[in-house]
């Protein structure tokens, strides 16, 4: 099943990442779950720059599930452009979305995914609303 990326959506973040000899498979391209790497290393980046850093004494986000469209192969050498989109922010989660191309091939994607993110209170291990300025972030 292949999910579609909204057209409604905000750009929020890019960032590079290099393709390792050892994100390859027997079959010579990039092995699925590094796809899933990738992305992480974008959203946790974006997180990062946002202030979103997780305490375990307070809130933070949590990835409540993730997908990957694999579109084209992604080979080694280069480098994977990661575009960050949100949307669809909600009372206690919002939407991540993203794209993958390599640097060299730019607007040639080959990958989309994405993640719902909910906001928790930690030591209640409870969706709790999203913050006022979260909220401004991701609308």
């Amino acid at each position: 099943m292949k999910i579609e990326l909204p057209e409604a959506r905000k750009l929020v973040h890019e960032t590079r990442v290099p393709i390792r000899w050892g994100d390859m498979d027997a079959m010579g391209h990039v092995n699925n779950a590094n796809y899933f790497r990738y992305m992480e290393t974008a959203r946790i980046e974006w997180f990062d720059a946002m202030g979103f850093a997780p305490d375990p004494a307070g809130q933070g986000p949590v990835i409540a599930n993730a997908f990957c469209n694999f579109i084209r192969q992604l080979e080694y050498p280069g480098e994977v452009l990661i575009k960050v989109y949100v949307s669809d922010p909600a009372r206690t989660t919002f939407e991540t979305w993203l794209t993958m191309e390599r640097a060299d091939q730019p607007g040639v994607v080959s990958a989309t995914g994405g993640a719902t993110v909910i906001w928790v209170d930690f030591p209640r291990q409870k969706a709790v609303p999203l913050p006022d300025w979260v909220r401004a972030l991701v609308a």
